[in-house]
């Protein structure tokens, strides 16, 4: 059968989206290069994950032969006793990720759409399209969310609506009274994705800056139409087993449990994010160490006349004035992988996560002299 033949068998919605290209790992980039490298390019944590949650991995690894609890009990129970909420109000998945295409194949379908802003997250646009779906994306406002241009742009065809807080990859964040006016606006037949991937560095900034990041999970509590994303690949350092958890009214729960995977959260997912959860002194020392970093690049990067949107995550996303990819190319060369915004539609932007203090040292001194040589 012929490559046109195969093509036959796929509807046009799947042939249409193209696929996320990660973040290049360490090993590819060194090939390439031929240097050692360290990767500020994923928002990963730069200490690696608890020694709590390595020890319980290698804990259960000699029973690989048996199937994972496929309704992740133990820590689906955990998560819901540390929010107030009732198991059932919980779902547990193979990171944040894979609840994002969950849920836009439980609630879009072809003629439907999802909204969301420009510049964000670009998971949502491929779950929409993977869905059949059509997604909106609204002009960003002052680097972040316009809450009231997404809230005009909503139809009835609307099912989904994706907010990113912090916003990846521009960092920027929209409060808590913000998002109350937002939902109050919110016709019933639309369901709020609320994704806080980045909410322990969210926190941490907030306490910091004297304001109120989120109550989202008082939404959940109160039976809104919303769902509060969170993931254990960002603070906790489990970003290579795949958990995350999503937080809803139960009925929401029970129609995204049916379209889950089976088996799809490992039985050492399971056992390495119950023990990270424990590992306050862990996640404390990521966030700590998170806003100095940005506060040290941040400080840098603008001090060497290039434009840094403040960030309330854990990478900072900065304009060049040059071309992403020949940055990130000479970046690799000088043994840094970052990332290039060209595939967001930001063709001059790069995103930095924030790494250890000697890290972001190599960093500004690579990004320094990358920057020189594309000016001379």
């Amino acid at each position: 059968m012929s490559t046109n033949e195969f093509e036959l068998l796929v509807p046009a919605h799947v042939r249409t989206p193209r696929r996320h290209a990660p973040g290049k790992p360490v090993k590819q980039a060194e090939r390439e290069s031929g240097v050692q490298c360290i990767k500020l390019a994923s928002n990963e944590n730069p200490f690696g994950p608890s020694p709590r949650a390595v020890a319980a991995m290698q804990a259960v690894l000699g029973q690989a032969n048996f199937y994972p609890d496929d309704s992740a009990s133990d820590l689906r129970g955990l998560l819901a006793t540390r929010h107030g909420l009732a198991p059932e109000q919980v779902i547990v998945t193979a990171g944040s990720t894979d609840l994002l295409g969950i849920l836009a194949r439980t609630l879009l379908a072809p003629g439907l759409n999802a909204v969301t802003s420009q510049l964000s997250f670009i998971q949502y646009a491929m779950v929409t399209q993977a869905g059949g779906a059509t997604l909106v994306q609204v002009p960003l406002r002052d680097d972040g969310f316009d809450l009231d241009g997404i809230a005009a742009a909503i139809t009835p065809e609307t099912r989904i609506v994706f907010l990113a807080n912090p916003n990846n990859p521009t960092g920027t964040m929209f409060s808590a009274a913000a998002l109350d006016r937002f939902l109050a606006r919110m016709p019933e037949h639309v369901l709020v994705v609320i994704d806080e991937a980045y909410f322990d560095f969210a926190e941490h900034f907030a306490k910091q800056r004297g304001v109120e990041y989120s109550h989202a999970l008082d939404y959940v509590r109160q039976g809104r139409k919303v769902i509060v994303l969170r993931t254990f690949s960002k603070a906790h350092g489990l970003a290579g087993v795949r958990a995350g958890y999503g937080m809803a009214h139960a009925d929401l729960i029970s129609y995204l449990v049916r379209m889950r995977p089976t088996f799809s959260v490992s039985a050492v997912a399971q056992a390495a994010a119950i023990a990270a959860v424990a590992d306050e002194a862990h996640i404390r020392r990521t966030v700590e160490n998170n806003a100095t970093g940005v506060a040290r690049l941040q400080a840098a990067i603008s001090a060497m006349g290039y434009r840094v949107i403040p960030t309330w995550a854990n990478f900072v996303y900065l304009e060049t004035g040059e071309d992403a990819m020949a940055v990130a190319r000479r970046l690799q060369d000088a043994g840094v992988i970052v990332r290039p915004m060209t595939p967001w539609g930001a063709p001059t932007a790069i995103r930095v996560t924030a790494g250890t203090p000697e890290q972001n040292e190599v960093f500004l001194k690579a990004f320094k002299k990358a920057m020189k040589k594309l000016s001379d």
